[in-house]
């Protein structure tokens, strides 16, 4: 969800989202909260962090605690390494409508706290 916002804000920011243990696609739910807003990322597909440890980058972001705590180090040159932490809805349970709301929450927390990173850090 982060990569799509970050997108949406400035669609000529190049962003990579990868995981330290990325599921086989991007998970329904997800796509699913971001439709309800316009932003479509069905079309994105997880990637392992493996594959940019080597590569220079301006901004490593971790969202998620787990992740924060087992995020490899990057041997190529990164200038900026930032945590902006959430709850991962992935691990939310309940019914259908309480999952779906954990999503959304989690959802406009991304939206506000990487507009703000965005509007800090990024937008020129």
């Amino acid at each position: 969800m982060a990569e799509g916002f970050l997108k949406s804000f400035d669609p000529k920011l190049e962003v990579h989202s990868a995981g330290t243990h990325p599921s086989p696609q991007v998970h329904p739910k997800a796509v699913q909260v971001m439709r309800e807003i316009g932003i479509e990322i069905d079309g994105n597909s997880p990637k392992s962090v493996d594959r940019f440890l080597e590569t220079p980058i301006d901004y490593v972001i971790t969202v998620c605690d787990h992740a924060r705590e087992t995020c490899p180090v990057f041997t190529g040159e990164v200038r900026h390494q930032v945590h902006i932490g959430f709850d991962d809805p992935a691990e939310a349970a309940g019914t259908e409508e309480e999952v779906i709301a954990v999503f959304r929450r989690v959802r406009d927390e991304i939206h506000r706290d990487f507009y703000k990173f965005y509007t800090d850090n990024l937008k020129k």
